[in-house]
């Protein structure tokens, strides 16, 4: 079993985020959770749909059918037919997106609390009926393919982060891009995308959060009428983490048309419920949050050997990656850049961080979290996101005692135990010339020539 997300000694609930969390909850019986959190202060309501799937459920063959379904999904379906669904919805002051991540699909909802029960009509239609034919899937595979080519060919950060997925991983399903690799999205077919869809896209894998201006009672009859006769699907398969333990760094190049180059590093980091997450997630605004953070101050303003530097340290269900990407100064050697980096991370875990930096950190770690529970909207998907990630939703309230709570040593022992160099995976983006701009000056070369 995965560990608790800290120290259950300081695990306490902020009295503040409690007393806006007066959170209703039901399960229907054909598996659908509705969790609802009533606010009056404004006659406005934000609805969210999680779906428990990403791109770890999916399989070679199938990668970015998870990214390809949030795409389908607005095709229309058995009663608001192609187009409608934003029509409808638009019409009634509403407005709507969705995300795909590694480990959930998230579609959302803004609008006013009068347009409720036509909301949750539009949204139990698609889980319903969706609309799945050829023409539907040909038509968003081919804007699929195109935001890869925008967003992975012809992004240097996208073609990097692609690279780096593949040494990080080598038998987890994190190792393949969200947006999936181009060959499979190519060849998705219908019957793919009608499994996906009766196994994931079911009542019983998918939780509704309802925030705002709503009479919880009623809320939940609503609920009931519109969506209680949607049918269970097969349970999903639980996916293995297979990943073997990484005994030794790994390296790649990229080369790419860029006027510098860049480097993108990573480290094996542990899943959200884990212990470590959340000093990881100081240690991540410590080095990079602000001009005058560690890493900016270091490597950008003293040294100047970057442009920029940035931690992403992002939770996931399974064990995931600390990422670090660099952009250098054109004649900046990436190896120099590298060993600076490493001192820095070293340091960390030798003297800890300063006192000011401590709670510095943790001081931007509430303002975020406080910051984002601010809205319906922010509350809504706070509370899916840390059901997903944590096992309950309730677990997100104790972040601030968590963080309060955490020590210099906590601090050194993590950043020790996971910035070593065998778990650490690097690519280096070696700029070439753009082929463009020198088959361009080719062409008018030869035309001087000629006359």
């Amino acid at each position: 079993m995965p560990k608790a997300p800290a120290n259950s000694a300081v695990r306490k609930a902020d009295p503040v985020l409690q007393s806006l969390f007066d959170v209703q909850e039901a399960t229907l019986p054909n598996g659908l959770r509705v969790r609802l959190l009533a606010n009056h202060d404004t006659p406005v309501v934000s609805l969210y749909t999680f779906f428990q799937v990403g791109s770890r459920n999916e399989r070679p063959g199938i990668t970015g059918i998870s990214h390809l379904f949030e795409h389908m999904m607005f095709n229309g379906a058995k009663k608001y037919g192609p187009k409608k669904f934003d029509q409808v919805l638009e019409s009634n002051g509403g407005r709507s997106n969705a995300y795909t991540s590694t480990d959930m699909t998230v579609y959302y909802e803004d609008f006013a609390s009068d347009a409720l029960e036509t909301v949750l009509d539009l949204e139990s239609d698609r889980m319903r009926s969706l609309r799945i034919d050829d023409d539907a899937l040909e038509s968003e595979r081919q804007v699929v393919m195109e935001e890869r080519r925008v967003r992975v060919d012809n992004d240097i950060t996208g073609t990097m982060d692609e690279e780096l997925g593949t040494l990080i991983w080598k038998a987890h399903a994190y190792r393949w891009p969200v947006i999936g690799w181009e060959k499979d999205i190519a060849n998705i077919t219908r019957k793919d995308c009608e499994d996906y869809f009766r196994t994931y896209y079911a009542p019983n894998n998918a939780v509704l959060y309802i925030c705002g201006d709503i009479d919880p009672k009623k809320t939940l009859a609503l609920v009931r009428r519109y969506y209680g006769d949607i049918p269970k699907g097969p349970s999903p398969v639980p996916v293995l983490n297979a990943e073997p333990v990484q005994k030794g760094e790994r390296r790649a190049e990229v080369r790419h048309p860029a006027q510098s180059p860049a480097l993108m590093l990573a480290w094996h980091g542990p899943a959200a419920r884990d212990e470590d997450t959340l000093v990881l997630d100081i240690i991540q605004y410590a080095l990079t949050k602000g001009e005058g953070s560690r890493l900016v101050k270091k490597l950008v303003y003293e040294t100047q050997l970057a442009v920029s530097v940035m931690v992403d340290w992002g939770w996931r269900v399974d064990p995931g990656a600390i990422i670090v990407y660099l952009e250098l100064k054109q004649d900046s050697d990436p190896r120099k850049v590298e060993e600076a980096l490493y001192a820095e991370l070293a340091r960390v875990a030798t003297e800890g961080l300063t006192e000011r930096e401590l709670q510095k950190a943790k001081n931007n770690l509430r303002a975020d979290h406080l910051r984002e529970l601010a809205t319906n909207s922010g509350r809504a998907h706070a509370m899916g996101h840390y059901e997903v990630l944590l096992g309950s939703w309730r677990d997100g309230l104790t972040l601030p005692s968590v963080y309060a709570a955490a020590t210099n040593e906590r601090v050194k022992a993590v950043a020790a135990k996971y910035f070593s160099p065998e778990r650490r995976s690097v690519v280096t983006l070696i700029p070439t010339p753009d082929k463009t701009t020198d088959e361009a000056a080719d062409g008018a070369a030869d035309g001087k020539d000629a006359e």
